[in-house]
């Protein structure tokens, strides 16, 4: 059975000796009072949460998986998910980061990123559960009414109901123009809302009781594609005057999808018959307040396949310092052994450093977010949230896609780690595989998010957002461009970012021509993007080490080996990827499609 220990140190390490958060969230109203004495104490018991509660029903859940009666439409999760899910709520985790007016603890968002890492590596299928109840929280927090807020918002804080968006549909995935949900106004002011949809993770169980749907439907006047769509929230359960729960609406689970992995999360087939909703934001508008929580949901992905990235390294590293197999090419390394461990193996190590450099990457760009988005969200100085605003919506393409990319390759490679063992149930190496999978494919393919970053992010304003940020990296450059110690880190980083202009540049001249251009280049673009940014952070990481590695703390030797690694081993594929983007669209458009 797979094992799980917290990454505290390395939380403290870009809290307080990288990031220094706690300087900056005291700039801001809202965290004026915060200490790092309350982040720490915060992260060890959402540790142990992890560790002690969740962890032991990662591997039994996904081997019963979530349960459907088809008479009543109930679903059951896995033994053990609705009492962690009560223990949860005890504890008070649903409120950690939500509004205090709504009976939220009013922490700040990079904290509860830090605990929902630990909580995807320790179950991600269970976690999907409270995680799109906060992102649901997120968006009515943003576009609802005030009666909406007073209904929903502190049985959502407290976790007491859950929440899910419904927007996918049989004939469209990632096209929501498509979609044909109808609703319907009625006298009183509320709508019933009819068609179906698929792929709701958390649709429909037994943790809470109630679930808060957040639906996508076109009004009878609506026009055509994604400016005629609506936002609705439709109750599980009515919900009566005095905020007790009445019957059920005309919303139901038609089915549970049978997936390549998450089996402990509800993935199901809604069918809405006339279910009682109200409007969310503006008619026809709906896709702006959704936008809130599905930006919420892009960066919980790839916070998803940041905690599988770990906590299969962790497994893979334990295994290979104990598993037997064959002599070092160089001699025997543990002459009093039958065979060396495998870790001695080069090969072997390259699995476990690139496993290890894409979680301590991805960790440190998922925490400098969470960061931004704290400022976003508690400054009061407007041009420092316009910085923030755009830092965020142009890392959040990245965190997704980048992240969710590495976090496939990563598990893959502790698996590889195991041999044949990581093939088999009982090692939990194979089910990190099959749930890091969907990561790519939800809340917008890869494909979607590279198309966005290229597309709308960087040269549908001419560059602006990628110039600022760029501007943070030139800064850093400059600033230790003189110091010796610093250049193995500092040479690449400034060579890529000037690569990385040259390359926009060329591409936006190209979409001016042909906009499938942006198509041809955009995957290999976003890539190279996110080797950029992890390359910024392991500099500023290693230039922490660097100065505190005479303190005989063997963590900063560690984490100097692993940026090392990193600059050496991984961001070299940047060069591959500039050329096949550079390669154009005449390579992948030239042959018939009757050809293929």
């Amino acid at each position: 059975m797979p094992q799980y220990t917290p990454p505290l140190r390395d939380m403290h390490f870009l809290l307080h000796e990288v990031f220094d958060a706690v300087a900056t969230l005291k700039t801001l109203p809202a965290h004026a009072e915060i200490d790092a004495d309350t982040l720490n104490a915060v992260l060890e018991e959402g540790g142990k949460f992890a560790a002690q509660v969740t962890a032991p029903l990662n591997l039994s859940g996904d081997a019963e998986g979530c349960q459907l009666d088809k008479t009543t439409h109930a679903v059951t999760a896995p033994t053990g998910f609705k009492q962690a899910y009560a223990q949860y709520v005890e504890g008070g985790w649903p409120s950690l980061s939500c509004d205090p007016a709504y009976g939220g603890q009013g922490l700040p968002l990079l904290l509860n990123q830090c605990i929902y890492e630990m909580l995807n590596s320790a179950n991600q299928a269970w976690t999907m559960y409270p995680g799109l109840s906060h992102a649901a929280y997120e968006a009515l927090h943003a576009h609802g009414t005030p009666e909406q807020k007073a209904t929903y918002l502190a049985k959502l804080t407290s976790g007491q109901w859950t929440g899910t968006m419904c927007l996918t549909e049989p004939h469209c995935g990632t096209d929501l123009g498509l979609l044909r949900s109808k609703a319907d106004p009625q006298s009183d002011g509320s709508y019933r809302i009819t068609g179906e949809k698929i792929f709701i993770s958390a649709g429909e169980h037994d943790l809470a009781e109630n679930i808060v749907h957040l639906v996508l439907a076109r009004l009878p006047d609506a026009p055509v594609g994604n400016k005629g769509i609506s936002l609705f929230v439709v109750p599980k359960f009515h919900i009566n005057a005095d905020g007790s729960l009445g019957d059920r609406n005309g919303i139901h689970c038609g089915g549970i999808e049978h997936k390549m992995g998450i089996h402990g999360s509800a993935t199901c087939q809604m069918v809405l018959d006339g279910a009682v909703g109200t409007l969310v934001g503006q008619p026809n508008k709906g896709l702006q307040a959704m936008f809130v929580m599905m930006n919420a949901a892009r960066l919980g992905v790839g916070n998803q396949s940041l905690g599988l990235t770990e906590v299969a390294y962790q497994n893979a590293v334990a295994y290979a310092k104990d598993r037997l197999q064959m002599r070092a090419l160089s001699g025997p390394k543990a002459p009093d052994k039958p065979a060396d461990p495998i870790i001695v193996h080069p090969d072997v190590r390259k699995m476990l450093l690139t496993a290890r450099a894409y979680a301590e990457g991805a960790r440190a760009m998922l925490m400098y977010s969470a960061l931004q988005l704290d400022v976003l969200v508690a400054t009061d100085d407007d041009d420092r949230r316009q910085q923030a605003d755009d830092t965020v919506a142009l890392l959040t393409p990245i965190i997704k896609a980048f992240i969710t990319d590495n976090g496939w390759i990563a598990t893959s490679h502790c698996q590889q780690v195991f041999g044949g063992h990581g093939y088999i149930h009982a090692s939990g190496m194979e089910q990190f595989v099959r749930d890091s999978r969907i990561n790519m494919i939800y809340e917008g393919t890869n494909t979607v998010q590279s198309l966005d970053l290229l597309g709308r992010k960087v040269l549908g304003d001419n560059g602006a957002k990628l110039k600022k940020f760029g501007q943070l990296i030139a800064e850093f450059v400059e600033e230790e461009g003189t110091n010796e110690a610093m250049q193995e880190f500092i040479n690449p980083l400034a060579e890529l970012g000037d690569k990385l202009t040259k390359l926009t540049m060329e591409l936006g001249m190209k979409a001016m021509g042909n906009a499938d251009e942006v198509g041809a280049a955009a995957v290999d673009y976003l890539r190279v993007a996110g080797h950029l940014c992890f390359a910024y952070f392991f500099a500023r990481m290693a230039k922490v080490a660097l100065e505190k590695q005479g303190s005989g703390d063997p963590f900063y030797t560690a984490k100097l080996h692993t940026a090392r690694f990193y600059f050496a081993k991984l961001l070299p594929e940047t060069a591959s990827l500039i050329r096949t983007a550079r390669a154009g669209l005449a390579p992948l458009m030239a042959m018939d499609e009757a050809l293929f």
